[in-house]
Order: structure tokens, then C-alpha cells, then sequence
């Protein structure tokens, strides 16, 4: 225990429990000294406060010390010192695998199966089920569940059936083993129904192997019939549907019992579990379910009236609209999917409706998707959409509210898709809002705002009326909903005017908003409108808040975020005049360099603001490169090329040099944008916790620094006039390419494609012709243009809504911090890495962690030298990489690393996550060590005698 206090320095995770100044060592004899007190109350507090110290210190040294004293307590304590023992195995199966000590840990538990009280081995059969994960082919405890499992104690018993449901779970041997047991016990009149039921979830784990399953499946089906009780089915029913969930084979049979259950039993149990189950098939395995399948569920949903049912049935469809289940049907009209659509999209009840508009907007998309014309079929769907949010919007129930909830997020997917169904869901989302009150008309709000955001265009005729609703609410804020509603309402006028700002309806936006006098209202819309592009309005916002945080943190982080918005702000009036051009790009310049100074003096240990320094200094350096590029276009008009530039371009083979200064900053320019292009990459590849829009976002920055690294290359560079070869570069924003951003109705988007339709225009008219004034120009409107369109900030920026860091722990680690570990340089050294994923509120809201890349990389940054030192100097640096799968977020690994270099090396240590898709994460962290190599004195003297014999060897030999 004596490193684990330097360990948990090293991670960072000196977080105190208990007392403030409390570390991992005096937490542990703390509760150590509880489990010694003589009194049953103290025992009982410290057993229960060990599942908190384990989220506090996850590692191994010390969760294995506490399991131990936990399993000698659990050997020679009370019955109830032993149920309180099996609560903190049970609260802490995450850390079970970091036990070292297995089999010292299951000997002290085991020790109590022998006893005589029935009780006592029914609390260990449930501490060995407990942590079947790290015990599970141990075949002692295999042989003891199997011989409990005869037991006529009924809480033995019960305590046997649990074990043997976890490890059916975890061991394969365990499960083969036991199938003909249960199978019996199962088939034996002797055995109570009552225990049949429990013994049939141990059912859900004979998948390893192929033979068991059938054999399972088989029993099951063919004791069906002879125990028609409710719960005997239901228990069976899903028992089966969870088997073939696993071993995937017996889907279809599976999918067709559960049909054949829904439409013969008149039970209405049965029938939602059946959808339930057929619900989770779907999900699972979508492609396995055939067209028959479908059918008959529409079928019997067209045909049941009970609303629960035919919500149940619809949920199944929902899912399966999704997945490619879907395009092996017939979607046609007159299809049996179309006629159940057309029936219950008007359905009086606004659950089934708005499911049933779920499934219709899913095939819309999907239709579009593939390039179809679904003009005439949005409509439809957006007119049902219309009618049921009007009824939704005034029924005021709250079955009424969740299917409002539902038809408005497939109105924000369906206006993705069409404009004609934006337009006419916006008229009507809108109508209804005016006469809508509180969370129904924030939901209302919410959506036409999602909808703004892809096509803000549709939001231009609603102005005069959410301007009079938004002053109308402005009156009066007294609560949180109201506060949320007027920044909503902000949010919809700013986007209405999104592609020409109104300077009027922007004042009274912000006269309103000030109003209010409430800081957090404020700063919402300030929040929204940089989101937006709204740099003005946001500029105003921010500014008026830094007179009303008391907070230095707080006050410097205001400041940035309104210069930032100033410098964006300076980019809208833009002119095409240059040198106008040059000297707004030079001042949003330099409100950028004042925010990123105010921004660091709002750094503090709480609040780091990796992402928004960096953000900003690379957005500060696109424009100091679009700064560049303009004066270089200028070039050609105030340098022309000297006399001697023909001479130049013979003597360097470079034809282009002809063109003077003007080809030797192109050429600058094009390797800048494309450094920071590849910043840009690496910045999105470190921004694991970031939601879609934000990688979008970059994404986007990325590639407008691809595009005018595309412009130079082929307007300039690689002008036919002075080289054969044509540009390399990617038509990235064409039309046809796929690769690039997508999203609808991006004003970036379009404003590339139109660039990139300019490019191609010069091109055709300068076909073979040498730079000339036209090509700058070109290059010049490209860059006004990309810099015209207003930026909006992520909202990674300003809120995270994931939070994952990795802590590591190296060993050994040095006596003292800052001191190098000694090693000879003739042995191995075997680095230990040790870490753990921490997740923050929402754990894998956008993307998991499932394995985690650690690089090991050493270099001498001392070497000691020595006469007559052979050693390569390549052998002073090495790198190795292994990939880990965390379990229970802590993985370990090691690394066998050679100092052969006597010196002092560094070892640095770098992390990088992969995610479930198999994208890796340049996330970090990164930590080092220093090694320092040294020669043993018995070598040194070995290797001296030897140097000596050669010199005086070399002197004989010189001598004769």
C-alpha cells in the first residue's frame, strides 16, 4: 500500500474521501480500523462505504487489498456482516476484474459453502454469482452450485438458481454442463412451477455453443402448450426471443412464433410482450426479418382496435422504417405498409398517429435519399403532421404532449429533406404557437428553430409575428420556461434574418433581452446568436454582462467572447474594393489577438478551455492567411516580374518563376493553407467529446482551407502555361462528390460550390494563357466570399454535453518526483501502464470508448559517452504501440522496453481512444518518465581489460 497514495498523485486523482485532506491510504485504514471494532453498527458503516471508496481510487493495488480484508470479514463475521458484504459485490462488479488475489479472495469465500446453515451458503452461492466474471471455470464452484441446486432449503435453492444464471452467462463449460441438469428439472413433475419459472432465464445463456441452443429451444417450444399459464408463456416467450437475440441463427423461427402468439393468444400480456420481443428483434437483426413478417404485423395492426396494442405494433414498424428491413417491401401505393400508413395517420389517438407519421417521414427520407422525386408524398405527410400537431397542441394531456414531442422531431427530419414540406409545416407550426403556453409552446418554438437552422429562409414570413409574441413574452419573465421561450423566440428572428441581417429587428431583439435584467437570459441569447452568426448582436450581449459577474474567470471569458464576435463582425463588411479588403481582415485580425489574450487570462484549473484557445488561434490563422493571399493578389499589380526572371526560371528549372515575386508567395500561401488544413484535421481527430455540428463545423474549416489550396494550385501553380501536369487537388465541393459536407441548406456549402464554379469558369477562359490579372482576381473573390459568410461558433465552444478523459499510472516510479529510475543497460525493463475512462453525466451520449491505443516512444537525451563507443546511434530511440479494450473503463498493459545507450533517456507515453465505429481519437493524454541507463562496474572493468588488450595488441603489431 505504500505507493498507492504516489500512484493516485500521478493520475491526478488526489480527490479526498471523507475528509478534505483524506488520500486513498488513510480512507483505507479508516474503514480497516471500522471492520476491527467489536461493535456490529461499525462494521456494518465501513462495509458499506468501501463502493465509494472504489469510484474514488479505481486500481488495483488498492481495490485488491480492500476485497481481501472484505472476504475474511465475509469469512468469520455474522450472516449479516455477510449479506452487507454481498450488497458491495454487487454495487462493485466494475471492479472485480482488478482483483489480484483471485484465488486467495475465493478461497475466504468458498470456505463458507461447507457450513452447515442453509442461510450461509445461500449468501455465498450469491457472492460466487456475483463474481462469476472473474471466477467462471473454476470448477469447485461449478460442482457446489450444481449439488445446491438439489438443495429442499427454498432460499438455497433460490441462491443456486441465481449463481447458476450468471455463470450460464459467463462460462461456457458451466452452460453446457448444466443444460441436461435443468433440462430435466425443468421436464420432472417433482419440480414446483413456481421454480420452472426461474430456471427458465437460465435458458437465455445456452447460446455457446450451437448444439445447446437447439436443444433449449426445442425443450421450450414443446413445453409451451403444456403450461399455457400467463406467466409461464410470457417468461418462455422472451427467455427465447433473448436466446435468439444471441445466437442469431434462430431469429426468423423466432420471429414467426412471436407472430404466430400475437395473432392467436387473446391474452393482451402475451401480446405486448410478444411486441415487446419483436420490437428488440428488430433492432438487432432488421435484415432477417422477410416481407411476410412485415405483412402479417400490419395485418394484425390494421385489424386490432385496443390503442396500447396498436401503439406496441407501431413501434416495431418504426424501427424497422429505419433499417434496411424496408427495402425488400413493396412501398408503392396500395402496399399493405401505405394503407396502414394512410389509416392511422388521422388516428384519434396522437400516440398512433405520430408513430405512424415516424414510419411514413422514415421512407420519405429514404425514398429522397436515393435521388427519388418525393415532393408529392412530403406534402401529404407534412399535411397529417400539421393536423396533429394543431390537435396535439390543445388537447393539453400528456399522451397528447409525448406524441407532440414525437411529430415534431419528424418534422425537423422531413424538412431535411424537402423545402415544399418546410414551408407548409413552418405556416402551421407557427399558427399554432400564437395560441400554444408553456412547455407546449417552447416544444413548438424548438422545432421551428431546428427547422431555421437548415433552411432559414422558410422563417422570413413569420418575422412580424414572433417579433409581437417575443415582445409580448418579454413583459413578463417570472420563471425558468418563460426565460427558455423568450431565448427560443430570440433565436427564430435571428435565424429569419440569418441571410441579410435586419439592423432594426437585431435592436429590438437586444433593447428586450436587456430588459429582462436577468443575467442567464442574456446570455442564452448571446449564446444562440454567436451560434447563429449574429456576431453583432452577440458582441452587444456579451459586452453588457461583463459589468455583472463578480468573477475574474467569468469577467475575461465575456471579454474574449465579445471580441471574437467583433472580429467575426468586422469580416460582414467586407468590400470588394482590396484595400479595404486587406485592412477589415487586418482588424477582425486584431480583435481575434485581444480575445485570445483576455481568453488565457480565463483559464483556470476548473476550467481548462483546451478546445476554445485552440479553436480560436486557428481561426485567427486562417484569417491572417486570407490577409496574406490578398496582398500576394496585389502582387501582380505593384511587382511586376524583372528583367532577369526568364534567366531565374532557366537556371531553376521552374517555369513559373517567369511570373517573379508573385510565384514564390503563391507558393507560400499553398503550403500555409495546406499546414493548416492538416491543423484543422488533427484538431477534429483530438475532439472526442464534441457533438456532430461542432466536427461539422471544423470539417468545414478544414475544407475551405483544401479549397483555396485547390485555387492556388490550379489557377497558379500549375498553370498550363508553365507546367504539363495538372492539379492533384479533389473537387471536394462538387456536386457529384459525396465525401464532403452534406448537411441541407449550409450557406458554406453553397458559397464553396459557387467558388469552385468560378475556378472552373477562369479556367475554361484562360485555357493555356500565363498569369494574369484574371487569375488573381479569381483567387481574390474566392477568399472574399468564403470570409463573407458568417461563422457560427460551435456549441462545443460554449457547452459540453460528453465528458471522457483517460487517467494513466506508470510503473516503477521514481523515489522522488523529477528523478530519473535507474535500469543497467543489459537488462529489459517492463513498463507497467495502468489507466482509467472516465465518463462524465451522459457517458457515450455521441460516441464510446471501445479500445484505447497506447504509443510508447524513447529517446537519450543524455548519452553518456565513452572512447572507442561503437553503439548505432539508432538504437537510442524506439516506439512501440498495443491496443487495449478497456473492461469496466480500466485497462493495463505492459511494454518490455531496452536502454542498450548508457544516458539518460525520456519514455513518453501517449493515449489515443478508438471508438465503436473504429475512428481513432488523438485524445491524449500524454505523460513521461525518466530512465536512466548505466553499465555495470564488473562490465565496464570486463569491457576496459578488453580495450587495453587491443591497444596493446595494436602496438605489437606496429612494432613487427
Amino acid at each position: 500500500m505504500a505507493t498507492v497514495s504516489a500512484r493516485l498523485s500521478m493520475m491526478g486523482m488526489e480527490s479526498t474521501y471523507g475528509e478534505p485532506e483524506q488520500d486513498a491510504n488513510t480512507a483505507l485504514m479508516e474503514l480497516d480500523k471500522g471492520l476491527r471494532s467489536a461493535k456490529v453498527g461499525e462494521q456494518c458503516e465501513a462495509i458499506v462505504r468501501f463502493p465509494r471508496l472504489f469510484e474514488k481510487y479505481p486500481f488495483p493495488i488498492l481495490i485488491n487489498s480492500a476485497f481481501l480484508k472484505l472476504s475474511e470479514v465475509f469469512r468469520l463475521g455474522s450472516n449479516f456482516l455477510r449479506l452487507c458484504v454481498l450488497k458491495v459485490t454487487q454495487q462493485s462488479e466494475k471492479q472485480l476484474d482488478k482483483i489480484l488475489n483471485k484465488d486467495e479472495f475465493v478461497r475466504r469465500i468458498f470456505t463458507v459453502i461447507h457450513t452447515n446453515d442453509p442461510v450461509a451458503r445461500a449468501i455465498t452461492l450469491r457472492v460466487l454469482g456475483s463474481i462469476a466474471a472473474i471466477i467462471a471455470d473454476r470448477k469447485n464452484v461449478h460442482y457446489s452450485i450444481r449439488n445446491s441446486l438439489d438443495s429442499h432449503d427454498a432460499v438455497e435453492l433460490e441462491a443456486a438458481i441465481f449463481a447458476a444464471n450468471r455463470f450460464a452467462a459467463e462460462s461456457k463449460d458451466f452452460a453446457v454442463g448444466i443444460c441436461n441438469k435443468i433440462a430435466d428439472m425443468m421436464q420432472g413433475l417433482a419440480t414446483p412451477v413456481e421454480v420452472k419459472l426461474k430456471l427458465i432465464h437460465i435458458f437465455e445463456h445456452m447460446h455457446h455453443d450451437a448444439e445447446s441452443a437447439v436443444k433449449v429451444r426445442q425443450l421450450c417450444i414443446s413445453m409451451l402448450p403444456s403450461y399455457p399459464a400467463k406467466s409461464f408463456v410470457i417468461t418462455t416467450l422472451h427467455s427465447l426471443s433473448k436466446l435468439a437475440a444471441a445466437s442469431l441463427m434462430d431469429i426468423p423461427a423466432q420471429v414467426v412464433l412471436l407472430l404466430s402468439y400475437l395473432n392467436t393468444d387473446p391474452r393482451k400480456s402475451v401480446k405486448t410482450l410478444a411486441l415487446q420481443d419483436l420490437r428488440m428483434l428488430a433492432t438487432k437483426a432488421p435484415h432477417m426479418w422477410t416481407s411476410e413478417n412485415i405483412e402479417t404485423l400490419c395485418h394484425f395492426t390494421a385489424q386490432n382496435s385496443h390503442d396500447a396494442l396498436k401503439i406496441g405494433a407501431m413501434k416495431v414498424l418504426s424501427t424497422l422504417s429505419r433499417s434496411v428491413a424496408f427495402s425488400i417491401i413493396n412501398l408503392e401505393q396500395g402496399s399493405v405498409v401505405m394503407d396502414l400508413c394512410s389509416q392511422c395517420s388521422y388516428h384519434n389517438n396522437p400516440t398512433v398517429a405520430a408513430l405512424t407519421l415516424d414510419v411514413m417521414t422514415n421512407i420519405v427520407v429514404t425514398t429522397a435519399s436515393k435521388g427519388r422525386d418525393v415532393a408529392e408524398s412530403s406534402q401529404e405527410v407534412a399535411m397529417a403532421m400539421e393536423a396533429l400537431i394543431i390537435s396535439c397542441a390543445s388537447s393539453g394531456s400528456k399522451q397528447g404532449l409525448n406524441g407532440l414531442k414525437t411529430v415534431l422531431c419528424c418534422a425537423s427530419q422531413l424538412c431535411k429533406s424537402s423545402s415544399a414540406a418546410a414551408e407548409m409545416l413552418v405556416e402551421g407550426i407557427a399558427t399554432t404557437l400564437t395560441t400554444a403556453i408553456g412547455e407546449v409552446a417552447i416544444l413548438l418554438c424548438q422545432s421551428l428553430a431546428a427547422i431555421g437552422t437548415y433552411q432559414p429562409e422558410v422563417l422570413a414570413t413569420l418575422t412580424s409575428d414572433i417579433m409581437d409574441m417575443f415582445k409580448e413574452v418579454s413583459q413578463n419573465v417570472t420563471d425558468k420556461d418563460e426565460e427558455n421561450l423568450m431565448v427560443y423566440l430570440a433565436t427564430i428572428l435571428l435565424l429569419a434574418t440569418k441571410g441579410s441581417p435586419d439592423v432594426q429587428l437585431s435592436k429590438v431583439v437586444i433593447d428586450q433581452l436587456l430588459g429582462s435584467s436577468r443575467f442567464w437570459l442574456v446570455f442564452k441569447g448571446a449564446r444562440q446568436a454567436a451560434r447563429q452568426g449574429n456576431h453583432r448582436v452577440a458582441a452587444e450581449l456579451f459586452g453588457s454582462l461583463t459589468t455583472k459577474v463578480a468573477s475574474e474567470h467569468f469577467y475575461f471569458w465575456l471579454n474574449s467572447l465579445k471580441s471574437f464576435c467583433e472580429g467575426e463582425e468586422c469580416l460582414r463588411n467586407l468590400s470588394s474594393t482590396p484595400n479595404q479588403t486587406i485592412h477589415s481582415i487586418q482588424k477582425s485580425i486584431i480583435h481575434y489577438e485581444k480575445g485570445i489574450a483576455t481568453l488565457k487570462a480565463a483559464v483556470t484549473p476548473t476550467y481548462p478551455l483546451d478546445f476554445q484557445c485552440k479553436y480560436v488561434k486557428l481561426r485567427c490563422e486562417m484569417l491572417g492567411l486570407h490577409s496574406l493571399l490578398a496582398v500576394t493578389c496585389q502582387t501582380i499589380k505593384t511587382c511586376p516580374p524583372p528583367a532577369i526572371a526568364p534567366a531565374v526560371a532557366m537556371a531553376t528549372g521552374q517555369d513559373l518563376q517567369k511570373c517573379g515575386r508573385l510565384a514564390t508567395q503563391m507558393q507560400h500561401c499553398y503550403e500555409s493553407f495546406q499546414a493548416l488544413a492538416n491543423q484543422f484535421s488533427n484538431f477534429q481527430k483530438a475532439s472526442f467529446d464534441a457533438d456532430p455540428a461542432t466536427l461539422e463545423n471544423m470539417e468545414l474549416l478544414q475544407q475551405t482551407c483544401l479549397l483555396m489550396v485547390y485555387a492556388i494550385d490550379t489557377l497558379i501553380l500549375s498553370n498550363k502555361m508553365y507546367s504539363n501536369k495538372l492539379s492533384n487537388q479533389i473537387d471536394m465541393f462538387s456536386s457529384d462528390n459525396q465525401s464532403g459536407p452534406t448537411r441541407h441548406g449550409n450557406q458554406m456549402v453553397k458559397t464553396c460550390q459557387q467558388v469552385m464554379t468560378s475556378i472552373l469558369e477562369v479556367l475554361e477562359k484562360t485555357n493555356g494563357a500565363s498569369v494574369s490579372q484574371l487569375h488573381t482576381e479569381c483567387l481574390s473573390k474566392a477568399s472574399l466570399e468564403i470570409l463573407r459568410v458568417p461563422l457560427g461558433f460551435p456549441r462545443y465552444f460554449f457547452q459540453s454535453l460528453q465528458s471522457t478523459s483517460i487517467k494513466l499510472a506508470l510503473s516503477p516510479t521514481p523515489r522522488n518526483p523529477g528523478e530519473p529510475v535507474p535500469i543497467q543497460n543489459d537488462t529489459h525493463l517492463a513498463l507497467k501502464i495502468e489507466g482509467v475512462v472516465q465518463h462524465g453525466n451522459r457517458p457515450g451520449l455521441f460516441r464510446k470508448v471501445k479500445e484505447v491505443c497506447l504509443t510508447v516512444s524513447s529517446v537519450c537525451i543524455a548519452r553518456i559517452q565513452k572512447p572507442h563507443d561503437t553503439m548505432k546511434a539508432d538504437l537510442s530511440t524506439n516506439e512501440m504501440k498495443q491496443t487495449v479494450d478497456p473492461r469496466n473503463d480500466y485497462f493495463s498493459v505492459q511494454f518490455l522496453l531496452v536502454f542498450p545507450i548508457p544516458g539518460t533517456h525520456n519514455v513518453t507515453v501517449t493515449a489515443s481512444v478508438i471508438d465503436e465505429h473504429g475512428v481513432m481519437w488523438k485524445t491524449g493524454p500524454k505523460t513521461s518518465i525518466l530512465i536512466k541507463s548505466y553499465e555495470d562496474a564488473f562490465q565496464q572493468r570486463q569491457q576496459q581489460q578488453q580495450q587495453q588488450q587491443a591497444m596493446q595488441q595494436r602496438s605489437t603489431f606496429q612494432r613487427f
